[in-house]
């Protein structure tokens, strides 16, 4: 896994969000058992207890889930991670219409532009 880091915001938050956006694009598999903490900790060059604050987190909405003696693993329930998946993608497109009403495009004319980049791939 490679991470990538923002000064502008707390290095947990994005570890739960680059960790989200491996499991919901599937880079990580359903079921799949996770490095441990320490692994995961020296992988991101962050300390181990800001890596467990995140892997909290993504256990408390449900992502992932521990086995006491054999690590952490990515949930195998495919309509969370569906659920997941369907809101990061409003996200991004209510960022684009955003952006897109903010140079003067109404959403209708921001649709015929990806239209016409070929936005249906």
């Amino acid at each position: 896994m490679n991470f990538e880091f923002d000064n502008n915001l707390p290095i947990y938050i994005q570890l739960v969000e680059q960790l989200k956006m491996y499991i919901i694009s599937g880079r990580i598999k359903p079921g799949e058992r996770l490095p441990s903490v320490r692994d995961l900790a020296l992988q991101s060059k962050v300390n181990p207890n800001t890596m467990q604050k995140a892997l909290t987190e993504l256990e408390d909405v449900g992502l992932i889930y521990t086995e006491r003696t054999n690590g952490k693993f990515v949930t195998i329930d495919k309509k969370l991670i569906e659920k997941y998946k369907k809101e990061y993608a409003k996200e991004l497109s209510d960022r684009y219409f955003l952006s897109m009403n903010n140079i003067g495009y109404n959403n209708k004319e921001a649709i015929e532009y990806l239209e016409k980049l070929g936005g249906d791939n």
